[in-house]
């Protein structure tokens, strides 16, 4: 069985003894049991369409000069060598994310109580050819996990080699395609999302589905995952339309059918959400008879701001985890983490738990893919046998001061 993550002495937390987080005072670090899960705090994603947190734009990193390459570096002195591989020297918005993610591992290696773990971190630069030469010094160096790479083009670099020796990697990825054998995403899916708010919705009565969504990578997963969760409650597809830079046609198609559909969901970033809803109105579509439903892109400022979309439903984490998360990392490094730093901070409290409790199979496929899963941040989560993840999601409702939970996140996961 793995226990509860051991913050160090003065922490907050409540006990391990204690599983009903509420409130301020639910766990913020990570709890990792095996056969009944521990639920940690959660945290709200606040994705945007930007380098590092949007599920498809991550696969390149930024044009433009990178910076120099950052030397090899290792964090801890534990007996269990972990690699990190992160583009630490990526241009623009790459680069800053790395460094956050790379601080939050080293924070969370801090705040674990006596962790067996040393880290040996790597700069990719960016690109494959630098995961996999980060990589294969990690390995060279004794790593039994590789924790990283970011970048969608980089995982299928890393993965190369450390199938060959059956060494698991979790990367950052949020491009499921890249996950499989011995690769596993832990990241923010969009299938996640879809999943909870159309069981939601379904288990509130709705029964007839309407989708607008972009057509792009990010709604073609969104349209297979939206399809699938419709047909497996016994739902209906009353209308699907995709949408470009030109909306207008699909908006008609979609606003001429909503009198037949219970619920329609708007899958893209704030600001196309907010244009897309805007445009619906326009064209003579009554927002207030159909119970709007989004992803977790939904979490955004344009969004709450917008009438047309009050009342509307969409799947993310509460946000009481990563607040409470960010206000340790500005303690620590005097700056505003940035989203996917948690996941970086999961990462590493899980391969310290691991190692504490699991021996030698401590990073064994049988024991990544456990089907009760972990708690983190952001939540709970659990490694799929195709390297994909599913996670315990709240369903929150669009207010104009922010999300409000109406469904919190799950206790465990069902079988």
């Amino acid at each position: 069985m793995v226990g509860p993550l051991n913050r160090k002495p003065g922490s907050s937390d409540p006990k391990p003894s204690d599983p009903k987080p509420s409130g301020a005072t639910r766990r913020t670090a990570v709890g990792l049991i095996l056969g009944a899960p521990l639920l940690g705090a959660c945290a709200g994603v606040q994705q945007s369409l930007s380098q590092f947190s949007n599920p498809f734009s991550s696969s390149q990193p930024d044009a433009g000069p990178a910076g120099p390459q950052q030397q090899p570096l290792s964090v801890g002195n534990g007996q269990v060598k972990v690699g990190l591989i992160l583009p630490l020297s990526a241009a623009g918005n790459a680069g800053v994310a790395a460094q956050s993610m790379k601080n939050a591992a080293e924070m969370a290696l801090a705040e674990f109580q006596n962790p067996n773990v040393q880290l040996l971190i790597k700069d990719d630069g960016g690109s494959p050819q630098g995961a996999q030469q980060g990589t294969q010094q990690a390995l060279g160096e004794g790593a039994e996990i590789i924790l990283g790479p970011l970048f969608a083009a980089s995982v299928p670099a890393t993965a190369q080699l450390t199938r060959t020796r059956g060494t698991s990697v979790i990367a950052f990825s949020t491009d499921s395609s890249v996950a499989g054998r011995g690769v596993y995403l832990l990241s923010f899916l969009p299938e996640s999302d879809v999943n909870r708010i159309i069981d939601y919705a379904a288990g509130t009565g709705k029964r007839s589905f309407a989708a607008l969504v972009p057509d792009n990578a990010y709604g073609n997963v969104v349209e297979a995952a939206f399809k699938q969760a419709v047909g497996r409650k016994g739902g209906r597809v009353i209308a699907f339309e995709k949408y470009a830079a030109d909306r207008s046609a699909a908006v008609r198609t979609v606003a001429a059918a909503l009198g037949s559909a219970d619920a329609l969901m708007i899958a893209d970033d704030g600001d196309s959400v907010v244009a897309t809803a805007d445009a619906l109105t326009a064209a003579g579509a009554n927002l207030r008879n159909i119970q709007l439903l989004g992803t977790g892109l939904w979490d955004n400022p344009r969004v709450f701001a917008s009438p047309a979309l009050q009342g509307g439903l969409y799947a993310a984490p509460d946000p009481s985890g990563f607040r409470s998360f960010a206000g340790r990392y500005r303690s620590k490094y005097g700056g505003e983490p940035v989203r996917t730093a948690t996941l970086a901070y999961d990462a590493v409290a899980l391969v310290a738990a691991l190692a504490r409790t699991q021996g030698a199979q401590r990073f064994a496929p049988e024991t990544l893919t456990n089907a009760s899963g972990f708690a983190g941040i952001d939540g709970l989560f659990r490694f799929r046998s195709d390297g994909t993840n599913e996670r315990g999601l709240a369903v929150m409702k669009v207010a104009t001061g922010g999300g409000v939970a109406v469904a919190g996140s799950p206790k465990s996961f069902g079988a």
